[in-house]
C-alpha cells in the first residue's frame, strides 16, 4: 500500500512485488509448504533438488526471493536518500541513483531507460514526503530513520546467506 500510495511509477513496482510475494505464498500453501516456512529452509530444499532445477524454475523461490532482494536495496536506497537529502532534493534524481546502484544492472536498456524516464515524473522531495502521510516531511524524515535499520537488517540477513551460497547471480 505505501508503494502505491506513492503514484504510477511506485503503482508498478508494487504489483510486481505483490505478484512475487504471491509466488511464495503458493510455495509455502504448496504441498512441499514446510520447506518455506523461513528462509533458510527454502534455500536448503531448494539448493537440494539441484542447481538445474533452481536455475530453470522461473518461479523458483530462491530466484523469486532475489528480485525482491534486489528491489529491497533499491528502496533502502532510495529511502535513505529522502531522509538525508536537502529539502531542494530532486526526487526524479535520488530514485534514479538509488536504481542505478541496485536495479538498473539486472535489467535490460530498455527497461533502464523507461525507468528513468518515469521517475522524471516524481513530485519534489518534500511533496513526496507528505504522500507519505505521516505528517509533515520533518515527521517522514523521523519515520524514516526508525523504519531504515530494519530494511537493512532484513537485507542484510537475506545477502549474506544467498552470498554464502552463491545465489546472488540466479538468472
Amino acid at each position: 500500500r505505501f508503494l502505491q500510495s506513492l503514484g504510477a511509477v511506485f503503482g508498478f513496482i508494487s504489483k510486481d512485488a505483490v505478484a512475487k510475494v504471491q509466488i511464495m505464498e503458493r510455495h509455502r500453501r504448496g504441498e512441499q509448504g514446510q520447506h518455506y516456512e523461513s528462509l533458510q529452509s527454502m534455500v536448503e530444499f531448494e539448493l537440494s533438488r539441484g542447481p538445474a532445477e533452481l536455475r530453470g524454475r522461473p518461479d523458483s523461490g530462491c530466484r523469486t526471493v532475489l528480485r525482491l532482494h534486489r528491489a529491497l536495496l533499491w528502496l533502502q536506497l532510495f529511502l535513505e536518500g529522502l531522509r538525508t537529502g536537502h529539502r531542494d532534493s530532486r526526487t526524479s534524481t535520488i530514485c534514479t541513483d538509488s536504481y542505478n546502484a541496485s536495479l538498473a544492472k539486472h535489467h535490460p536498456w530498455v527497461v533502464r531507460k523507461a525507468a528513468t524516464l518515469a521517475f522524471c515524473a516524481l513530485p519534489s522531495r518534500d511533496a513526496f514526503l507528505e504522500v507519505m502521510n505521516v505528517g509533515p516531511p520533518e515527521q517522514a524524515v523521523d519515520m524514516l530513520g526508525e523504519a531504515l535499520p530494519y530494511i537493512q537488517s532484513v537485507y542484510g540477513i537475506t545477502q549474506e546467506l544467498f552470498a554464502q551460497h552463491s545465489l546472488l547471480d540466479l538468472p
